[in-house]
């Protein structure tokens, strides 16, 4: 007859023998299948930041603002041909899955148009959530980059290049564009 002791111990060396089993049980997932998964995360992205890019273009009260997101609005779209083209070049479907990062930040900027609609801080508001955006995408972008390097796509990693440029570019333009007149406008109110 087994005591409460020893009992404990089979159960307990029971369960260590199934957690050394799971490490050890091959992974069904791989580096290619979380860069597939985030290229359908950015791409959802994308799109949504195409849908809000034209509403803050029309927020804005500056016109070098409202330019601003006009300009990035079609860098967008030529963004989102890349990324169509890297589903391709990988031969998978260009499928989006929802991102609820972007959407949080995209809530963030659409919270910032209706409470500060009309006063002299809504440009100032706008080029912070124009920025978080960015930082975002950098930091994405910046990932699979790295991602395609290690699996060899030379010809993804130009095409993720030619993007992470665009948005660092962005991100410094809008820096620009914050520190030059919008944020002093916003204070001298």
């Amino acid at each position: 007859m087994a005591t409460k002791g020893s009992a404990k111990k089979k159960s307990a060396k029971k369960s260590a023998t199934k957690r050394t089993a799971k490490r050890a049980a091959p992974n069904d997932k791989d580096l290619n299948d979380l860069f597939y998964d985030q290229l359908k995360d950015v791409y959802f992205a994308e799109k949504q930041i195409l849908k809000a890019l034209p509403k803050m273009a029309k927020a804005a009260q500056s016109p070098d603002l409202s330019a601003a997101f006009k300009k990035h609005h079609g860098e967008t779209e030529g963004q989102v041909d890349r990324l169509e083209r890297i589903f391709k070049l990988i031969d998978k479907p260009a499928k989006a899955k929802t991102c609820d990062a972007i959407m949080g930040i995209l809530d963030e900027g659409k919270e910032i148009m209706e409470e500060y609609k009309g006063t002299e801080a809504l440009d100032a508001g706008l080029l912070a959530a124009a920025q978080a955006v960015e930082h975002y995408e950098m930091a994405r972008y910046g990932t699979m980059k790295a991602w395609a390097t290690q699996l060899g796509m030379n010809d993804v990693v130009s095409l993720i290049d030619q993007t992470l440029q665009q948005e660092r570019k962005c991100d410094k333009d809008l820096t620009a564009l914050a520190e030059g007149a919008v944020n002093s406008e916003a204070m001298a109110a």
